[in-house]
């Protein structure tokens, strides 16, 4: 191999590994079962202006899968709210802000969490197409051996990334909250009063929920990679 190419694809591998892993165990955790789950977990905080646990399980799937289809904003913008309920103040302004699920704000959020999830899914695909290149290579170029040395490598490096990160949810939620979001949203959009919909479905509690779900299961991911392949 180029000696070029042999410093700089264990790089590649070790730097796409936790890529990977993290951006799968995102989609393997928003799914509705993973929603069913939080709803009904006895530690989740009850919706304050009256959403009953079931309406959050079917609002909550509609939305994540909204996240994930190749429908327009209307598949949420023509949502109302069931019969005999409405927005709650200060949210119920208009005759439209009370009958209808989610309001502009909310929905423009909505846009630009999609494409945020979009840019991350051709991410997660785009790396997967790579990895699995470079270890067709490494078969039949006879470099396997450092090919599995970099995916150890990589594994090592989501568990430190993961650890640190876990300590930023349970020190500084807050902080690594707004941070979160002001990376990748554009900062005001994203906060909203708490009566509307979006923050009685998806309140901080479940963000909390989320981050340590993807966390966890990206650091076994990458512990399983260590194992196996230092084992090999």
């Amino acid at each position: 191999m180029n000696p070029t190419l042999e410093r700089v694809l264990p790089i590649l591998i070790v730097i796409l590994t936790p890529i990977i892993l993290i951006l799968a165990s995102f989609r393997i955790i928003f799914n509705p079962w993973a929603a069913e789950f939080e709803y009904r977990a006895p530690w989740f905080p009850e919706d304050p202006y009256g959403f009953t646990t079931d309406e959050r399980i079917r609002y909550g799937k509609i939305a994540m899968d909204y996240l994930f289809n190749d429908q327009g904003i209307e598949f949420l913008a023509d949502l109302r709210f069931p019969e005999g309920k409405q927005a709650p103040p200060p949210t119920c302004i208009s005759m439209d802000d009370c009958t209808q699920l989610y309001n502009d704000r909310e929905l423009g959020h909505m846009v630009d969490v999609k494409n945020a999830v979009k840019a991350s899914m051709s991410v997660l695909y785009g790396s997967l197409a790579v990895l699995l290149v470079l270890g067709v290579w490494a078969w039949q170029g006879g470099w396997l051996e450092p090919f599995k040395h970099a995916l150890v490598r990589g594994g090592l490096l989501t568990v430190a990334l993961i650890l640190f990160i876990l300590v930023l949810v349970f020190l500084a939620w807050g902080i690594f909250f707004t941070t979160f979001h002001n990376v990748f949203f554009d900062p005001g959009t994203w906060t909203f009063p708490t009566s509307d919909t979006l923050i009685r479905l998806f309140p901080e509690r479940l963000w909390q929920d989320v981050f340590i779900s993807i966390g966890s299961l990206s650091a076994i991911l990458g512990l399983i990679l260590f194992v196996v392949f230092r084992r090999r």
